[in-house]
């Protein structure tokens, strides 16, 4: 099977690629959303995908879910089940762009490239790696709290940005995603195990931190919207006990200039990148730039 890894820009129509600036500006997320953004380190509802493009990515994350499927060996990472509990499921890989047309060309979504620029501070932006997070109904496994970087201190400098999107609508009943607001500027906590006890970046936090808990915010809402955050905040997603599913992917990416901090391969299967190099090539495509005529893919 083609690794679509190789191709750096869109491969089908799913998306159109905006040619003139005031087609990009339609995309532009306004000055109060930036400043949301810095000030509680994320920014949540934003529309990205319709129903059409939706349901595409979920006929395709039900394919490559099977791990007979024959694009199998192109995840970085794969587990049917990383739950620590034996009574729930938590399906999370790594690498699906490299597999299906949707997931591959969703890296190029005008409405996500742009938001993930601003809020970078208008620079261009490279793609880290994607994430599959699939919780069945009545029995979805927890996310534990976590920051995003405490996993990606391999890679320099800290300039990056999440974007979960999901494929079902998301609520409290069946395990969205919740943020501690403010979070992100506690500095970069030890990593927990994700997919372990909910509770367990307790242990590295100070009493203060942990006071803040009572404020986390459930963030519901309807599929194909996104939550954008901070690469420091804390965040984390609980049981879906729920009649429905809660399917969602992620879109990690970074600010061009990004470098290796690691003589060990970054991700499972691809090339190292030895430390002090910048970040680039075939595995992270630069997906947005800006130009004196204007934005352009790379």
């Amino acid at each position: 099977m083609e690794d679509l890894s190789k191709y750096h820009k869109p491969i089908s129509n799913m998306f159109s690629w905006p040619e003139s600036d005031e087609e990009w500006n339609a995309y532009r997320l306004s000055d109060e959303q930036v400043h949301f953004f810095h000030e509680n380190g994320y920014l949540s509802n934003v529309r990205l995908l319709n129903e059409d493009q939706v349901e595409q990515l979920r006929e395709e994350q039900a394919a490559i879910a099977d791990p007979n499927h024959p694009g199998n060996h192109l995840f970085y990472e794969f587990a049917s089940n990383e739950s620590t509990d034996p009574d729930t499921v938590l399906f999370h890989s790594l690498g699906h762009w490299r597999i299906t047309p949707g997931f591959h060309d969703v890296l190029w979504n005008p409405a996500f490239v742009m938001a993930a620029s601003q809020l970078l501070g208008d620079v261009a932006v490279r793609f880290w790696h994607d994430q599959l997070f699939c919780k069945p109904a009545k029995h979805g496994g927890v996310v534990a709290w976590h920051q995003d970087y405490s996993y990606w201190t391999r890679t320099k400098s800290m300039q990056h940005l999440t974007c979960w999107v999901g494929l079902d609508d998301s609520s409290v009943e069946n395990g969205c995603l919740y943020y501690v607001p403010g979070s992100h500027k506690w500095g970069l906590l030890e990593k927990p195990q994700l997919a372990g006890e909910m509770d367990g970046l307790m242990q590295f936090m100070t009493e203060e931190q942990k006071a803040t808990f009572k404020d986390a915010v459930p963030v519901e809402m309807k599929m194909g919207c996104a939550t954008f955050h901070h690469p420091l905040m804390v965040h984390g997603s609980y049981a879906n006990k729920s009649p429905r599913s809660r399917r969602a992917f992620v879109l990690n990416v970074f600010a061009d200039g990004t470098y290796s901090d690691s003589d060990e391969p970054l991700l499972e299967g691809v090339p190292v990148i030895p430390k002090g190099q910048k970040m680039e090539g075939q595995f992270f495509p630069l997906l947005y730039q800006l130009t004196k005529a204007g934005m352009e893919v790379s």
